[in-house]
């Protein structure tokens, strides 16, 4: 992402689930990224400016989505300095992961008898934007990508209330790893599983579904507890 503050509306901050939202909620969306994609620390402080500069934007749309991210508990204020990301102990995510794998896995796999090709075709846009933020080394932009596929892909399930908590699931996840990844190169195999798993759902194919799925979120397990 450029580094010199930009005007409000020239950045190309991420739009999640495809979706139209106001400037600081896809300024919200970055933080969020970053912070998954671990490019945010835990316990570190980090002032509006700070990140404003960082991420090209000017401060006062990072301080409201920074209040926003308080919230939902993934930063904490700290008084005159700035916010503070919080802690996630490694039990919390392990439980994150393990429900994730308890809702997707089966709901993903009954995809393959019951979405139909136009609406699984329609998600491979995502699954190329995965593989070239991986290609590229861009973090955020592959957690942006990656959130929008598998969001877009549990809402073929029909049930709104499945895709919330899956989302929430996976803004108060960590992805320690990913900068492991890129530097080892291992990053691209774990995004084109997108593909093969989009391409399993339109051959109708249950048992390869599942266990791309099983895979997938197997690595998703890894990469949290890939620390430095």
């Amino acid at each position: 992402m450029a580094q010199k503050p930009q005007q409000a509306n020239a950045p190309a901050l991420p739009r999640l689930g495809g979706r139209r939202s106001s400037y600081r909620e896809r300024v919200a969306d970055a933080l969020r990224a970053a912070l998954i994609a671990g490019e945010l620390l835990p316990g570190e402080v980090y002032s509006a400016p700070s990140l404003a500069a960082r991420f090209g934007v000017s401060a006062t749309p990072v301080r409201e989505a920074m209040l926003d991210l308080a919230k939902e508990g993934l930063v904490d204020t700290v008084p005159n300095k700035g916010f503070r990301v919080t802690a996630v102990s490694d039990r919390q995510l392990d439980e994150y992961t393990n429900i994730r794998a308890l809702i997707e896995i089966p709901t993903v796999t009954d995809l393959a008898r019951t979405a139909d090709r136009v609406s699984l075709e329609a998600l491979r846009p995502a699954a190329r934007e995965i593989v070239t933020a991986a290609v590229a080394g861009d973090l955020i932009a592959y957690v942006e990508a990656d959130t929008r596929f598998h969001l877009g892909l549990l809402a073929l399930a029909g049930n709104a209330h499945l895709v919330e908590v899956v989302a929430d699931l996976r803004k108060r996840s960590r992805l320690y790893g990913l900068t492991a990844l890129v530097e080892a190169g291992r990053l691209l195999a774990s995004a084109e599983e997108h593909l093969d798993l989009l391409d399993a759902l339109l051959e109708r194919d249950e048992k390869a579904v599942q266990e791309i799925m099983t895979r997938h979120l197997g690595h998703v397990r890894g990469l949290w507890a890939a620390r430095d």
